[in-house]
């Protein structure tokens, strides 16, 4: 079950729930599911049970059970429980971070174009075309001048790397002879990044630039973070390991997301920087 399937068979739940006089409540339009950051807490939480109380009155605990209830009798849901005032941490059947990640590398290359005004011709000498595209998104205040910076404090140039040093992973694990597959890893480590992962789909249907920029750097820095703390591949005499090929994938399904960020935004995304 992917996270598109998790949200689309969440949104089920709610509405069965309603129609049954279960819950008095409007089915909201979507809802979201995200990683947990902690271990030990299922494949995925959602704040939906929040919402429905926000609106209704009734107890969030009383309304993240009647959803627990239905939503644990789901096909490829193992367990659901609740935690916290009311969110709902579930775990699916069989590998939920193998599927996320098998997921994004099967998925079609490129997404669509997102619409963006042309550069002012000034700008665009002056930081080139990648350079001035990406201005158009940044916050208010920001030097401009220092997207050409090839340093942390650019995100453009963060984001850049960050793709780079997945395609430099996958190269080195080509001249090592192993090649990456989908895996559970410890998402302890890999909380924040397999997060950003799940709700590239999310972002990227707002077709909103900026958003989806922001988007393109909270992920680059969780990849970064993530490849400094967990070595993808093996060191001195160690043989790859089934944890090596699930990093790996993992890398790999990064760089693959950030290009078909970048490309969206109509920005170059090159394998070496």
């Amino acid at each position: 079950m992917t996270p598109a399937d998790l949200t689309r068979t969440v949104l089920h739940t709610v509405r069965r729930a309603v129609e049954a006089d279960e819950l008095c409540a409007v089915v909201p339009e979507r809802v979201t599911v995200r990683v947990p950051p902690r271990p030990g807490c299922g494949d995925y939480a959602t704040n939906v049970a929040l919402r429905i109380a926000q609106d209704t009155g009734r107890p969030a605990l009383d309304v993240a059970e009647v959803l627990r209830r239905r939503l644990v009798r789901e096909p490829g849901i193992a367990a659901v429980d609740i935690a916290g005032p009311g969110f709902l941490n579930i775990t699916l059947a069989g590998a939920g971070q193998a599927e996320l990640v098998r997921g994004l590398l099967g998925a079609r290359e490129g997404g669509r174009p997102l619409p963006l005004p042309e550069p002012d011709p000034a700008l665009l000498r002056r930081l080139g075309a990648d350079a001035a595209r990406w201005s158009l998104l940044c916050p208010p205040g920001l030097d401009r001048d220092l997207l050409l910076a090839q340093r942390e404090s650019n995100p453009l140039f963060r984001v850049r790397y960050a793709h780079a040093r997945s395609q430099a992973l996958l190269r080195n694990a080509r001249d090592l002879g192993f090649s990456p597959e989908p895996g559970e890893i410890d998402s302890a480590d890999a909380g924040a990044l397999l997060a950003a992962l799940a709700d590239h789909a999310r972002v990227s249907a707002t077709r909103a630039p900026d958003r989806l920029a922001r988007h393109l750097e909270r992920l680059a820095d969780a990849f970064l973070r993530w490849t400094a703390a967990c070595p993808t591949l093996p060191r001195g005499d160690e043989k790859p390991s089934a944890v090596h090929r699930a990093r790996l994938a993992v890398a790999e399904a990064s760089g693959k997301v950030l290009a078909d960020g970048l490309h969206q935004l109509g920005i170059t995304a090159p394998a070496h920087l």
